[in-house]
């Protein structure tokens, strides 16, 4: 799974997010962000277009893939 995520996700991908499950962030869904890495855990980091960085947990966030 971790090799898939890491094929599909490349740096450089740009996301929009659906959904995250922190109560202490300020990202709503639709928030867009350019993809940085994805870590052995699987989560995705990502540089949000609002400011700041912050990963989608694999299994408990969910963002999509964009074509821009």
């Amino acid at each position: 799974m971790l090799k898939q995520l890491r094929s599909y996700y490349t740096p450089g991908t740009r996301v929009m997010l659906l959904k995250m499950n922190d109560p202490y962030t300020k990202l709503q869904p639709g928030a867009k962000g350019t993809v940085t890495s994805v870590d052995d855990i699987g989560t995705i980091h990502v540089s949000w277009d609002s400011g700041g960085s912050l990963g989608v947990a694999f299994g408990e966030d969910l963002c999509k893939k964009i074509e821009e």
